[in-house]
């Protein structure tokens, strides 16, 4: 788990990409060598990448550790995750995706008695499996050991067997122009299989998200019905997510 500080020095990060020891001492009023430590173990789960004198944002050509996606606002994912769940009448059927914020999301929904489950997501999977009142149906494919996930032509052809009344999936990154984004093509079509084959297509996704730059487009926000999230970065993108036709729920406003 990552200290108050540490989660401080990752929000602010999605502000300016990159910061100094010397500020970042002077601004908790710390050490310049306490500050390197919480550095250190950033950089150590993948969560920031060291500069001479400081820290940016990582590369962003392949996605951190599912571990240490854990430990990223896991408080607030947990939050989102209740707020969902809430929200989700008994009896439902649901596709979940890929993602810590989805697993998360299976954990809270298990109030929830009578609901159908189908995965390619392994923790979902495991989650439920002390949940015995809950139909679980777990899609085959190729596994992907960093991402505790299975992803390939046969997992989309099993999303499409079917029509569900919700799809909540993950994103790897947000951005306003090009709408989801992910690391891997093979969880992108995954992805977009199950907001084809739902009712209502949900985007479970926290701030963070919007700092990060996959490479590949998912994707626009026209095909989400509903985001459900821990706060937006710009208050500007609440009316423009609106334009689109998303209806939002942040810890904010719920």
């Amino acid at each position: 788990m990552l200290n108050d500080r540490q989660n401080i020095i990752l929000s602010l990060l999605q502000d300016t990409e990159q910061l100094n020891v010397d500020d970042l001492a002077g601004r908790f009023a710390v050490s310049t060598q306490t500050i390197r430590k919480d550095i250190n173990q950033l950089c150590e789960q993948g969560l920031a990448r060291r500069l001479h004198g400081g820290i940016s944002l990582p590369a962003t050509t392949r996605n951190i550790s599912y571990h240490s996606r854990q430990t990223i606002n896991s408080v607030s994912k947990q939050k989102m995750a209740k707020l969902l769940a809430e929200k989700i009448p008994e009896g439902s059927s649901l596709f979940l995706g890929i993602g810590t914020s989805v697993a998360l999301f299976a954990k809270a929904l298990t109030q929830n008695k009578r609901v159908r489950i189908l995965t390619n997501n392994l923790d979902v999977a495991n989650i439920l499996c002390d949940q015995p009142e809950t139909e679980v149906i777990v899609a085959g494919g190729s596994l992907r050991h960093n991402d505790r996930d299975l992803v390939g032509e046969s997992v989309t052809r099993f999303i499409e067997q079917f029509r569900v009344d919700f799809g909540v999936i993950g994103s790897g990154g947000l951005s306003l122009e090009h709408g989801l984004l992910d690391f891997d093509p093979l969880e992108a079509d995954v992805s977009r299989a199950i907001l084809n084959n739902a009712r209502q297509r949900v985007l479970l996704a926290d701030s963070t998200k919007w700092s990060r730059k996959p490479m590949v487009k998912v994707a626009p926000f026209n095909q989400i019905d509903l985001f459900v999230t821990d706060n937006l970065p710009k208050h500007s993108l609440a009316d423009a997510l609106s334009e689109q036709g998303v209806k939002l729920i942040t810890m904010e406003n719920s």
